[in-house]
């Protein structure tokens, strides 16, 4: 078996491009509309699986995966503050990064399951969605407590109308709508070419990766050591839940990839709005300078082992 997804590859070629400052760049545009892309992709399919599913099969395990994923924050937040020494603002704002999730590292997941052949419960789309907010406005809470004058109007807007739930959303109701035999006609486009646009968006990521991690080296050694423990902790959560609701291995595995992503697409945007005092080079520069490359590279594997053992 290969060391790698392919797909990785091309992260590790943007992070190497970035490390000895190559003039590679991606145009904003493209950037864009590779997200907008994959966003709709992955809604699309979860939809069409979901659509293989009554809805109340999937309540239960919605409501058990979000009571669950509340806890990443609210564990996180006493960690960044009193071992790390980080003020309020910055401690609730990175936990809020770390209890929200990261579609990207999802995808990327989908990916090394169907490489190994193996299939997901086809509600995880819908379980990405339910986890996308609920730790943002924790991670608000944590850090105005007590605090009068939170936005919260601006910032409940920011995420709900924000264009990852919108199109994840969007894409799982066509889906669901449609049903295998209405998408049909679109599978090339959306699912034969997920992969390739994938390739393409880590290539991006990767260069991006490459630039925050100068600020991670200025913040100092507990946040490095953090976004890859804390990492660890929320997928051994997700594994356990994962076991307790009876998910298959590929369901455990990205239950846990999910817990242990970290946000950097809608976390960063609503805490620009809610926490204006808090730093967004320390939350930016953990998750997607030091997360979201750990996950690729050896999370998602690792979790994927953790799943077959907990589900043997």
């Amino acid at each position: 078996m290969q060391l790698f997804e392919p797909v990785i590859l091309f992260f590790l070629l943007g992070a190497l491009a970035g490390f000895v400052r190559s003039d590679l760049r991606i145009p904003g545009v493209l950037y864009e509309s590779l997200s907008i892309f994959l966003l709709l992709a992955i809604g699309l399919k979860g939809g069409v699986e979901l659509a293989r599913y009554p809805l109340a099969t999937v309540a239960l395990p919605g409501l058990v995966v979000v009571a669950a994923g509340a806890l990443i924050p609210l564990l996180a937040y006493p960690v960044l503050r009193r071992v790390g020494r980080l003020s309020r603002a910055d401690a609730g704002s990175i936990a809020g990064h770390y209890g929200s999730v990261s579609v990207v590292t999802f995808a990327v997941g989908t990916t090394y399951l169907a490489r190994l052949g193996q299939q997901a419960e086809g509600y995880m789309t819908v379980l990405l969605v339910l986890l996308e907010f609920p730790a943002l406005v924790i991670g608000v809470l944590l850090a105005r407590r007590g605090e009068p004058g939170t936005p919260w109007g601006k910032v409940l807007h920011e995420v709900f109308a924000g264009k990852s739930i919108v199109l994840l959303l969007g894409g799982l109701a066509i889906g669901w709508f449609a049903g295998p035999g209405g998408i049909a006609p679109l599978d090339r486009l959306f699912f034969d070419l997920f992969k390739g646009v994938l390739a393409f968006f880590l290539l991006e990521m990767g260069l991006v990766a490459a630039s925050r991690f100068g600020e991670l080296r200025r913040a100092g050694p507990f946040l490095v050591i953090f976004a890859i423990v804390m990492p660890l902790f929320s997928a051994g959560l997700g594994v356990a839940t994962g076991g307790l609701l009876g998910l298959s291995v590929g369901g455990v595995t990205l239950l846990a990839t999910l817990y242990a992503s970290a946000s950097y697409i809608a976390a960063p945007a609503a805490m620009r709005l809610a926490v204006p005092q808090a730093n967004p080079a320390l939350s930016i520069g953990a998750a997607l300078g030091v997360t979201f490359p750990f996950n690729l590279l050896v999370g998602i594997p690792l979790y994927h082992r953790l799943a077959q053992q907990a589900v043997q």
